[in-house]
């Protein structure tokens, strides 16, 4: 069993993203429904896996201390150099393609499964994504997309939106990169990277409580499973999202590497499952883009790299809390 855990986990970091693909996008789903309950979730399967993906976890710590670690920074450093250069461009012009995308495409508030029928919101898409062509602008489109996040969790509840706070952080990046300034101390790219890490790891606690909503593509698409059972499947691929994720708001070489990671998952996902897919997650791809090219000064205060692991199991501990709770307070669920 320890084997089979360890082998599943490391293949999956490796070959496949396929899991990336938002299922709320392709399968039917039921966001009030029943999810699994914690005692099913955390079986012997997650408990091995969680045990691999922290030893992962703090060996990058460690390494990231070594002269091998900085190497890997300068190597990085100068691989990306071009695309710092223009971090700020990238984002807003792959912002502007999201917006326009989404109005071309019409009756869609931010993401696929996020339906509409009013006519007014295609007209500030297209506004939103005016916006982006001067940085003087910026802060009126972050508006907009505020406004149509709080349409959509008016029309969807606050429990199905937060599986999107990135937009939440895409706005305030928009907002504060428009008006030169941090959000107390915290520059605009660490807000939206922030924002970014809380989506991925909650939609990975999504892949435990409902991996039936994933098993249609599963059976659509039986590669990506590499032979392995459903079940066990979407367990790792919820352990190395959420791994990944939490990663992103660690310390600079670990997020970097953390951030190629989900690039290479999301964009795989993106051949897998098409245009739709290319569409609905450019953004969070763009940000990721923007982590990995990111090599402002490393923080001289490095954490204990044993915080790690510790840091790690208390945001999966707080994570699985809130969203169980929160699904029970909201739909009337259970948590066991």
């Amino acid at each position: 069993m320890l084997s089979k855990s360890v082998v599943g986990f490391a293949i999956w970091i490796l070959g496949t993203g396929a899991a990336s693909a938002h299922v709320k996008w392709f399968c039917a789903y039921d966001a009030a429904g029943q999810p699994r309950g914690l005692e099913n979730v955390l079986c012997q399967d997650f408990e091995l896996l969680l045990g691999v993906a922290l030893l992962w976890f703090f060996s990058g710590c460690v390494v990231e201390r070594t002269l091998l670690g900085e190497l890997m920074v300068r190597s990085l450093s100068r691989c990306t150099e071009a695309l710092r250069l223009h971090t700020e461009v990238m984002i807003r012009a792959v912002c502007g393609f999201f917006f326009i995308s989404l109005w071309a495409i019409g009756g869609i508030i931010l993401t696929p499964e996020l339906k509409t029928t009013s006519p007014e919101v295609g007209i500030l898409q297209l506004a939103i994504a005016a916006g982006m062509l001067s940085r003087r602008t910026l802060p009126l489109s972050a508006a907009g997309v505020v406004v149509l996040f709080g349409l959509a969790v008016r029309d969807y509840g606050t429990f199905h939106l937060a599986d999107y706070p990135i937009f939440l952080g895409l706005a305030g990046y928009l907002a504060l990169t428009g008006l030169q300034k941090n959000l107390l101390g915290i520059p605009p790219l660490d807000v939206v990277r922030y924002a970014t890490a809380v989506t991925l790891m909650w939609a990975s606690v999504e892949k435990w409580a409902y991996p039936e909503w994933s098993f249609p593509l599963l059976i659509e698409h039986p590669g990506i499973t590499l032979g392995f059972n459903s079940e066990f499947y979407m367990r790792a691929a919820g352990m190395v999202e959420f791994t990944l994720a939490f990663a992103l708001a660690w310390t600079p070489l670990v997020r970097r590497v953390a951030a190629a990671m989900l690039l290479g998952m999301f964009i795989s996902a993106c051949f897998e499952f098409g245009k739709l897919d290319v569409i609905g997650h450019s953004a969070i791809i763009v940000v990721l883009v923007a982590i990995l090219s990111d090599n402002r000064p490393i923080e001289s205060d490095y954490p204990a790299p044993w915080l790690a692991p510790a840091g790690l199991c208390a945001a999966l501990t707080i994570t699985l809390f809130t969203y169980y709770v929160g699904h029970a307070a909201i739909f009337n669920t259970t948590i066991l």
